[in-house]
């Protein structure tokens, strides 16, 4: 039986696309609208504040010589290839790792092209509570974080509930006819 591209993985490619368009935009109003490190109360417990991460999470290896952009560049290439891949061999109908794959995707590529067109990631969500302040982060990281979240999720699913198809019900069956020795 030959696979076509709308029974693999590959069919939920739409969901990085819609991800990677939200992610540009949001970073390219902070862009058009923040100055370096300014900040604005967005709702209780967050603000918009626009930095610049020349590392990965949580500005990890940020204060290096400059080879970690092109170090987390081809991370992001690999994984993203990796993820292509396991997508084409995944049917369509596995839901949970199909839209993973897609979110991370989306979101690797994201702050790709920010490390390519700026030489930085553009953070700006900045969540708090009183004094202590989780490290700014972006849409491309939460959906990176969402995917991981669904890889783990999936991995406690028994595997017969993860492709079940429905049962057929009597009634659909069609009734075989037996020859009447008429």
């Amino acid at each position: 039986m030959k696979k076509t591209l709308c029974s693999t993985g590959l069919r939920w490619l739409w969901l990085s696309v819609l991800v990677l368009v939200l992610d540009i935009i949001s970073k390219q109003l902070v862009l058009s609208n923040f100055g370096l490190h300014e900040s604005s109360p967005l709702i209780p417990y967050f603000n918009l504040t626009y930095v610049r991460n020349y590392g990965a999470a949580f500005s990890f290896l940020a204060s290096q010589g400059g080879w970690q952009r092109w170090f987390f560049t081809v991370v992001a290439i690999g994984i993203s290839v990796t993820l292509l891949v396991m997508m084409y061999r995944t049917s369509a109908r596995n839901k949970i790792s199909n839209i993973a794959y897609a979110l991370i995707i989306g979101g690797a590529i994201g702050n790709l092209l920010d490390r390519l067109m700026h030489g930085f990631v553009v953070d700006y969500i900045d969540f708090y509570v009183g004094d202590w302040h989780w490290p700014t982060f972006n849409l491309a990281d939460s959906w990176i974080i969402i995917g991981a979240g669904l890889i783990i999720i999936e991995s406690f699913i028994p595997d017969g509930k993860k492709h079940a198809e429905p049962a057929d019900k009597p009634e659909d069956k069609p009734e075989s006819k037996t020859p009447s020795s008429d």
